[in-house]
């Protein structure tokens, strides 16, 4: 006799979901054990949210979770059922690229892209929780987001300017 919670679960079964997602509802049916970045990439074709580590150790998965960053990795589709979930694709508008969006470019914090959509949506809910109010603290908030290319210098710049423009010494 086994004392796990998982005995009466059968992995195969089909579960059904409801998912909001960058604005469009979207009703899947999902295994217990299909991750949320593995449903956005494989059946939604949401292909911007990358998969580095599946550990939550990089934050290249990084999608905002009614409003929340969390690293798609290491939450299950089924978790995701009835939530409002934000991928790097719902973030510019008709009007043109997000705010913050717009900052990495501007600051050049970016080069090869792979970690970009992940430090996005992080700074995103960092600049959304009012946590973007200097270089310390941008820093400490962005330490799960790994980036292999830069020195973070040119991210911080980037999440500081999209936060309050007066943050950043253009000196």
């Amino acid at each position: 006799m086994s004392d796990s919670v998982f005995d009466d679960v059968d992995v195969d079964t089909m579960i059904p979901v409801r998912l909001l997602i960058n604005g469009r509802d979207h009703e899947l049916d999902v295994e217990p054990r299909d991750l949320l970045v593995l449903t956005l990439r494989d059946r939604l074709g949401l292909t911007g949210t990358h998969i580095g580590c599946e550990t939550t150790s990089c934050g290249a998965c990084t999608v905002l979770f009614d409003g929340r960053s969390v690293k798609s990795c290491t939450v299950l589709a089924v978790q995701a059922d009835g939530h409002a979930i934000t991928t790097i694709e719902g973030l510019a508008g008709d009007d043109g690229l997000h705010p913050v969006q717009d900052a990495f470019r501007r600051c050049h914090g970016l080069q090869c892209g792979f970690c970009t959509p992940g430090m996005v949506m992080a700074a995103v809910s960092l600049i959304d929780e009012g946590r973007a109010t200097d270089e310390k603290s941008v820093r400490l908030a962005l330490k799960g987001n790994l980036c292999r290319c830069t020195g973070y210098h040119n991210i911080v710049r980037a999440v500081l300017t999209a936060a309050d423009p007066s943050l950043v010494d253009d000196a």
